[in-house]
């Protein structure tokens, strides 16, 4: 392989994913918006904010210059948070080759749009720009793919050539990718997990047990699929790795920021506060508020969604929350 990769964004999963394809040989360059980070990651090989103990690869090049970072790349990997995707695109643009491959790893809905990522490189990128554009998501934490534990992931893109392509590029001993067609599906279930995390934590938070936190996992991926189902995803998306898969992974895991701050917000924190300690970007808190949006745009009953917004932004107790949902009027488990 020969392909020359920019990675934007120097985060926990930006560094990971940047080193795995290093390890590989491939030529990388990892773009940090900190330019004290950069010259740390080149004089010790550690990414000491976001990724402290993992000794990144020999071959891996580090840069605070998007220029540097994008020019004569074949493929750019998108790992900046979601919020700020639309204004990184657009100052890559300038940089970007004709036909270069986009792939996205960044989860969530932007706030001002409710546009899903690919919606957002749609509207920004230019039409010679717009077709090579893939998502990479699936249950991975981060430093687990760092320490090279089995992980397993999937590749959607509407051209099954790019898909294949981001598959053999990313496809390691220990990083399994499969491939897949639904983007839309594959979008909605990466940014949507999060939101149903952090009810999960609020739910552990407030010591509730493991048949609440099922409950909402399960009615939590009815909710995914609802969402999905009314904005043209594939439902059989939702049974695979970027639906219960990565659900799963980020309602139950130790290593989820969206479940450690739900788990803050059960024992009686204030939002604020939790932030306020955090260095890494928790998706689901922006992502609860643009879902909840985007479900009452689209008409889709969201309880759970609606319920984490209000905890979140309106200042409703947990508990009367919880009690809230499961006073609900009675319904079919289908529908």
């Amino acid at each position: 392989m020969s392909e020359k990769i920019g990675v934007i964004g120097a985060g926990s999963w930006g560094t990971t994913l940047a080193n795995l394809l290093a390890k590989k040989g491939l030529d990388v360059t990892l773009w940090a918006y900190e330019a004290d980070l950069v010259e740390e990651m080149q004089s010790t090989r550690v990414n000491s904010l976001f990724l402290p103990g993992i000794t990144l690869a020999p071959g891996l090049h580090f840069t605070s210059s998007l220029e540097e970072a994008a020019t004569g790349k074949e493929v750019v990997l998108l790992a900046s948070p979601s919020q700020v995707m639309r204004g990184v695109i657009a100052k890559l643009l300038p940089f970007l080759a004709p036909g270069v491959t986009l792939v996205n790893a960044s989860k969530g809905i932007e706030l001002d749009t409710l546009m899903t990522m690919d919606q957002v490189c749609a509207a920004v990128l230019p039409p010679e720009n717009g077709g090579r554009f893939c998502v990479l998501s699936g249950p991975s934490f981060a430093r687990e793919v760092a320490q090279e534990m089995p992980t397993a992931v999937v590749a959607a893109a509407a051209d099954p050539a790019v898909a294949a392509l981001v598959q053999r590029l990313f496809t390691a001993h220990y990083f399994r990718v499969y491939t897949n067609s639904d983007v839309v599906g594959v979008e909605i279930g990466g940014a949507l997990k999060n939101v149903i995390a952090l009810a999960a934590g609020i739910s552990d938070g407030l010591g509730l047990g493991h048949n609440t936190r099922a409950a909402l996992i399960t009615r939590g991926l009815a909710e995914m699929n609802r969402l999905g189902r009314a904005m043209g995803a594939d439902p059989a998306t939702f049974a695979g790795l970027a639906g219960m898969g990565d659900l799963v992974l980020t309602c139950t895991g130790d290593l989820s920021r969206n479940r450690t701050v739900g788990v803050k917000l059960g024992q009686g924190m204030r939002l604020a506060e939790i932030l306020g300690e955090m260095r890494m970007v928790a998706e689901g808190v922006k992502t609860a508020e643009s879902a909840w949006r985007l479900a009452g745009r689209m008409g889709v009953d969201m309880p759970i969604t609606e319920k984490v917004y209000q905890v979140l932004y309106e200042d409703k107790p947990a508990r009367q929350a919880v009690l809230e949902l499961m006073t609900r009027d009675p319904k079919a488990e289908r529908g």
